[in-house]
């Protein structure tokens, strides 16, 4: 027999750091759970959140989210509980010139191998998030793109074996302020300002097929780029051999995977969105760093 019951939240606050990396911990085994609490099959989607004073992962169902407590299922109103981003990566290691159209719109050859770089886990802001327009730059771009989420810690993984360390998908947008990025030989300053790494909302499965999704970026609702991830010239499971043969990937670990033809301006009172197909749409807003 499962009994299910209702609890008053706010006695167990004292319990959500154990709480958090311990669901935590199962997300590295993607969420494979034998308790009443998971979700039925494998479309899971998860979200990070706060309620008062608890933080917590918990799975999305509908306008619900429910949260394993070890001992009892706890469910929240959506509407009730603050989104936050749902990583806390220890790197985003991002891809350059990994899209066919993108490179065709500048003109540029296919690369040999994936051009990467990373930004600071202290870019990271979520949905609904401020995107802070530094003073330095006067020039700052969107860059829509499918993220990758690791799901466990892992070094030299061959590509056939790539999804058995992925957690799941989500939506990036790899602000950058371009005249800083053509001033600098290199990239950490125009990719690295705090905010400049919005992910989000949630993490979608790891078993959806991601090879062939839509991809769109939109600013103040007008369509900006609009891609599919089919174009992508290095494949998902190819960036995780590539990467993972040159430094470890710790779980919550991002890879963005690169951004296709359509990057384009900022302004200060944008609202950029990322929207992926079966994954989600990540809105933000830009404002003026004080």
């Amino acid at each position: 027999m499962y009994i299910s019951f209702v609890i008053n939240r706010s006695k167990y606050s004292r319990f959500k750091k154990a709480e958090e990396k311990r669901y935590a911990d199962k997300l590295n085994i993607h969420v494979s759970f034998n308790t009443k609490c998971s979700l039925e099959g494998n479309d899971y989607m998860i979200g990070r959140f706060k309620f008062e004073d608890d933080v917590f992962y918990g799975e999305i169902k509908g306008d619900k989210v429910v949260v394993d407590r070890a001992l009892y299922c706890d469910t929240y109103l959506l509407s009730e509980l603050e989104l936050l981003p749902p990583v806390q990566p220890s790197k985003i290691i991002c891809v350059g010139l990994n899209y066919s159209d993108h490179a065709k719109e500048l003109d540029m050859p296919v690369p040999d191998t994936p051009i990467i770089f990373l930004k600071p886990p202290t870019a990271v802001t979520g949905h609904m998030g401020k995107i802070l327009y530094p003073g330095t730059s006067k020039h700052v771009d969107y860059e829509g793109e499918l993220a990758v989420v690791i799901g466990t810690r892992c070094k030299s993984i061959k590509a056939k074996d790539a999804n058995t360390v992925i957690m799941g998908y989500t939506c990036f947008n790899d602000v950058t302020a371009r005249d800083l990025q053509k001033k600098d030989i290199q990239w950490t300053r125009a990719k690295g300002f705090d905010t400049f790494a919005p992910v989000g909302p949630h993490i979608t499965a790891q078993s959806i097929d991601v090879s062939s999704l839509s991809i769109k970026t939109r600013v103040n609702g007008d369509v900006r780029q609009d891609s599919n991830t089919s174009n992508l010239i290095f494949k998902v499971p190819e960036l995780i051999e590539f990467i993972s043969g040159i430094m470890t990937l710790e779980k919550g670990d991002v890879i963005a995977t690169g951004t296709p033809q359509g990057v384009g301006e900022l302004f200060v009172g944008d609202e950029v969105e990322v929207e992926i197909e079966n994954v989600g749409t990540l809105k933000n807003t830009v404002i003026r760093q004080e």
